[in-house]
This record gives structure tokens, C-alpha cells and sequence, in this order.
């Protein structure tokens, strides 16, 4: 069987690789990255892999490596995933999820290859709910309050589009908070951690820079994530769509105090106006009922175990003087 990930070197790309590798021996796993894609994540396993160098904002470096590959599965991972930074860039961020997205499925269109397709939305698609609609199912209505989340309306929304057109083999998810060891520095969980683990370092004076602590999420580990979008392909019909999302809810300052707890350093902080979002979504609880009913799966690893292996890679990285 062969393997095709779009988005291979980023956080979530790199451990569905390394989740296939450790757990489906013999099948070939093929990633696409950009020629300036920093490649730290998959170091580990770059003798294992095969990398093809393309961007899914170009459709014909698409069709060369579809062509080569031929994948049976495909797990559409890659795009411009950071919500502020979205605020800034709108255009780049639809181009990359919508364009990008599209590109990608016409690629495979053209080539005439019918492989299983992961295309992976958002929870961000449901912005602000109400407190009734909580926990939020796949039936709640679209919201949308970012660019960012505009873009993965698209990309959910052109997926189901070609599959109602053209039958292709196309599950979609609307993945909730997760995080873990490689999540970029951009995101609060990961931001709090290389603060600490500066702070300990003696690299950053306290006190560490926050933004809107009193945002409730539910956070998963990456780990269980992908495991997740494995058994999706592996068990779930074509055409559906499907919330995952992990079982421990908290506002982002309870995450905090428990990251805080995990260091002997006395840590203070404060509230950064640059790192509050012109509109926020405060409130995301999912239903995960419908993919687990599909999948059996259910999420093992704690948030407790998520933060010090999140914590203990920043440590790990700035003590090589990575930062």
C-alpha cells in the first residue's frame, strides 16, 4: 500500500508518519514539502520516507508526483493553519486552503487515480457557538470568524462538492484542539511551553506573554489524532464528515496553571493586546458520537502527558540552542 501526505513536515503530518511506520509495516509513506520546507520533524525518519518536492498551490507539480506515486491513501494535511496569522494574510491563507485544496483534487482527477482522501477541516468552521449547541455536532451551522475558518468552510465544502460530482472516495474530519511535542510556537499551549522552558533556560525574563485565557477548548493529543484519521480511511464511508476531538475540557488558563505546574520556576505573566484575535472563538466542546460509533476509537494519552512531552521539546530543543 502506498501513503501520500500532503503537509508531511509539519507537526501532524510527521506523526501520522511516524504512527504508519511503527504500526502498518510495508507501506510505502510518500510526502510532499516545498523545496523550503524546514524538514526538523521527519529527521528522525527521512531514510523511511520518500519526500517529493511540490506545492499544492501548483496544480502541475501535483499531477507529476501523482502520477509517480500512485497512492491508495491520501491525507490532505498541509496549509496556512495559524488563525492570527490569517488576520493578516486573508488571501494567502484562501489560496493555500481553497485553491490549494482544490488543486489537489483536480490533480487526482486528472491522473485518474481513485484513492481513499482524508480532506481535513476544521472546528474552526463553527466559530462562536451558543451554549445550547454545545456539545457541537456535525449539523451546526457554519460561523465562521477568521479568515482562517473562511478557508476551511471552502476546503470542507469543495471536498464534498467533488465527491457529489465526480464519486471520489472523499471523507472529511473537523478536528478540535490538538496538540503536543513539534506544534509550532504560534499556538497558544505551544507558545506557554517555549516561554517556560526559555524562562528556565535563563534565555527570557519573566513574565510570559498570554492572550484571552478564558477561551474553553477540548484538547486531544496529536498522537490520538492521528491514529484517528488512520482508522477514518480505514473504516468511514466516502462522503461523510466527521468531528474528532479529545475528552478533556479546559479554559487555555487552566491549561496554563498546569503547564506552570510542571516547572520549579515561580512564573508570572501577562496579557499581550497583539495575541487577543480581532473576533474569537471562545467556546468549543465537540460531539464526537458519530466517529466513534464508525471507528471505536477512543483518546488514551492525558492532557497531563501532552503538556510535559510539549514542554520537555522545547526544553529539548533550546538546550541545542534551537529557538
Amino acid at each position: 500500500m502506498k501513503v501520500l501526505i500532503t503537509g508531511i513536515t509539519g507537526m501532524v503530518g510527521s506523526h501520522l508518519a511516524d504512527y504508519i511506520l511503527e504500526n502498518h509495516p510495508g507501506t510505502e509513506v510518500h510526502g510532499i514539502a516545498r523545496w523550503r520546507s524546514p524538514l526538523d520533524n521527519i529527521q528522525h525518519i527521512k531514510n523511511k520516507i520518500k519526500i517529493h518536492l511540490g506545492d499544492i498551490k501548483d496544480l502541475n507539480s501535483l499531477i507529476v508526483i501523482l502520477k509517480e506515486v500512485k497512492p491508495d491513501l491520501i491525507f490532505h494535511l498541509a496549509a496556512q493553519s495559524y488563525v492570527q496569522v490569517s488576520f493578516k494574510m486573508p488571501a494567502e491563507t484562501l489560496d493555500t486552503n481553497i485553491i490549494g485544496t482544490t488543486n489537489l483534487l483536480d490533480a487526482i482527477r486528472i491522473v485518474g487515480i481513485n484513492p481513499r482522501i482524508h480532506i481535513c477541516s476544521s472546528s474552526e468552521v463553527y466559530g462562536q457557538v451558543t451554549k445550547d449547541e454545545i456539545p457541537i455536532k456535525e449539523t451546526n451551522p457554519f460561523r465562521p470568524a477568521s479568515p482562517y475558518a473562511v478557508s476551511k468552510v471552502g476546503e470542507d465544502m469543495i471536498s464534498l462538492q467533488y465527491y457529489l460530482s465526480y464519486k471520489m472516495e472523499i471523507v472529511r474530519t473537523r478536528m478540535f484542539t490538538h496538540t503536543g511535542p513539534r506544534r509550532g510556537d504560534v499556538f497558544a499551549e505551544s507558545a506557554f511551553a517555549k516561554q517556560i522552558a526559555l524562562i528556565e533556560a535563563g534565555i527570557l525574563k519573566n513574565s510570559m506573554k498570554v492572550g484571552n485565557l478564558n477561551s474553553v477548548r477540548t484538547f486531544q493529543d496529536v498522537r490520538d489524532a492521528v491514529k484517528a484519521y488512520w482508522l477514518l480511511l480505514e473504516k468511514c464511508p466516502a462522503g461523510e464528515v466527521y468531528n474528532i476531538g479529545g475528552n478533556t475540557t479546559t479554559t487555555i488558563g487552566e491549561m496554563l496553571g498546569l503547564l506552570i505546574s510542571m516547572t520549579d520556576r515561580v512564573i508570572s505573566y501577562e496579557v499581550d493586546p497583539s495575541l487577543l484575535r480581532p473576533s474569537d472563538v471562545t467556546l468549543q466542546i465537540p460531539d464526537v458520537s458519530k466517529f466513534k460509533l464508525a471507528t471505536n476509537w477512543e483518546p488514551e494519552i492525558p492532557l497531563e502527558t501532552t503538556l510535559v512531552d510539549l514542554l520537555d521539546y522545547h526544553r529539548g530543543r533550546i538546550s541545542k540552542g534551537i529557538y
